[in-house]
């Protein structure tokens, strides 16, 4: 997800770019056309003026190496509007405090860590089937983003908090994030941004949904705490952590703000990928045959394991390609800090710079046939002379995603635990559309049958 900081007028006149009418016609129309056409008729670099706020879209995988990789450390984090929600998590903070959070949270998602969580994985899904029987035998359909949501729930607070979140806590969490991301989004491209102390019916909502999401964050900080037995999961793993050059420990607020960023890592994201590689299967039957048939020649009908993931490579060349097609984290947003240059032209300091996995991945002279599904691109011979920075679903450089093998285990394990069990068709005419809402999820979800295999 990305939002931008509000800045005052920079000198970019020589960006090429729309012209504010267009802009703002366009962009509430569909922000991911308005940021592709963009591309294709401005070209590498283009600016796009709202009012006081001056956004350079970046989209040549040179350029985002620049600021990704060369020269990261001039491109600070732009997401001030988040600091409510993510506090100073990895997501928004930046510096010597991001380097130390990061080195203190790094050894969590070891391969020897995310080895054990994938038991929590395999079992979740497995629970999540045998509740599917019942749309299977009656053949009323399901909306399977929101069980995919449901299900990467269940997964991240249990391996967050082992059994210490109950029912209504997890249901009155995931809403209240879910309404937190909402109303972030709406400042994106906003033309007025209105201050924070008004008390809009959304800025209300949003309050509320801090509050909830504090208060059950907090209480489940302080019965940890408490605890002299404490359950292995990451919780605890954050609590006791320090630091070995200073023997500092996190705080209540550091640990929270971890706490929000994983779930948002862990749930929203995995799931939409997901979602979308659903989508995708039905959409392209031959392609899900294919998929049946790994699974059925690796698995011989027994449950995934964690050294599943390793052997079942179209399988994770169909999860990279639906997230090169929906990535989840659809728009990164930086800040520049001194002038920098990107290509022809000058990036000047207080610039906010738009990097969207979505706009590279669809550009044409990147990818042949951009808009269609063929996970056969990912192969090695395919991808071996591919730009590094041609495709970043985790981001690159870095301030790649902590939790990147958490996510393609995760991924990787309930697409074989699925396609071992069902097929998934979509319900004709319903629409699937995308929604750019903290991450690109479908708008009005997706409707699919159930059928055994």
């Amino acid at each position: 997800m990305a939002h931008t900081t509000s800045l005052s007028p920079v000198q970019t006149d020589n960006i090429p770019g729309p012209k504010l009418l267009d802009v703002l016609k366009q962009v509430w129309r569909s922000p991911l056309d308005f940021l592709v056409n963009s591309t294709l008729e401005y070209g590498d670099v283009v600016r796009v003026q709202i009012r006081d706020r001056t956004l350079i879209v970046i989209s040549h995988p040179e350029h985002v190496k620049r600021v990704l990789l060369d020269n990261y450390k001039n491109y600070i984090k732009g997401y001030d509007l988040a600091k409510p929600l993510f506090g100073n998590g990895l997501v928004s903070s930046d510096g010597e405090f991001w380097r130390r959070q990061r080195r203190l949270m790094q050894p969590m998602f070891h391969r020897r860590r995310i080895a054990l969580m994938t038991e929590t994985m395999v079992a979740a899904t497995e629970e999540m089937l045998n509740r599917w029987e019942r749309y299977a035998q009656s053949g009323r359909p399901i909306d399977i983003t929101e069980q995919m949501m449901r299900l990467t729930r269940d997964i991240i607070l249990t391996t967050m908090f082992s059994s210490g979140i109950g029912n209504v806590d997890a249901e009155a969490a995931g809403k209240a994030f879910g309404i937190a991301l909402a109303h972030l989004d709406k400042y994106l491209f906003s033309p007025v941004q209105i201050p924070e102390y008004i008390p809009t019916p959304s800025m209300r909502r949003f309050r509320r949904a801090m509050n909830t999401l504090n208060e059950i964050v907090y209480r489940l900080i302080a019965e940890r705490r408490a605890m002299h037995d404490r359950p292995d999961d990451l919780l605890t793993m954050l609590i006791e952590v320090k630091d070995e050059e200073t023997g500092e420990v996190m705080t209540d607020e550091q640990i929270r703000d971890e706490v929000v960023t994983i779930f948002l890592a862990g749930h929203e994201t995995t799931a939409n990928a997901l979602s979308w590689t659903w989508y995708l299967l039905s959409k392209h039957p031959s392609t899900a045959r294919r998929l049946w048939a790994e699974l059925d020649e690796t698995l011989a009908g027994r449950t995934p394991q964690f050294e599943d993931v390793s052997n079942l490579p179209f399988t994770r060349m169909v999860f990279q390609e639906s997230m090169r097609l929906y990535p989840p984290a659809w728009l990164f947003a930086r800040s520049a800090v001194e002038d920098d240059m990107l290509g022809e032209y000058t990036i000047p300091a207080g610039s906010t710079i738009l990097i969207s996995p979505y706009v590279t991945h669809r550009r044409p002279d990147l990818w042949e046939d951009p808009l269609g599904f063929d996970p056969e691109r990912f192969t090695p011979e395919r991808s071996a002379n591919r730009h590094r920075f041609a495709y970043f679903p985790f981001s690159r450089g870095p301030r790649v995603c902590i939790g990147e093998n958490f996510a393609m285990a995760e991924g990787l394990l309930v697409l074989a635990a699925v396609g071992q069990r069902y097929r998934l068709d979509l319900v004709p005419g319903h629409p699937v559309v995308p929604q750019t809402a903290g991450t690109l999820r479908p708008k009005q979800g997706i409707l699919m049958t159930v059928h055994a295999r």
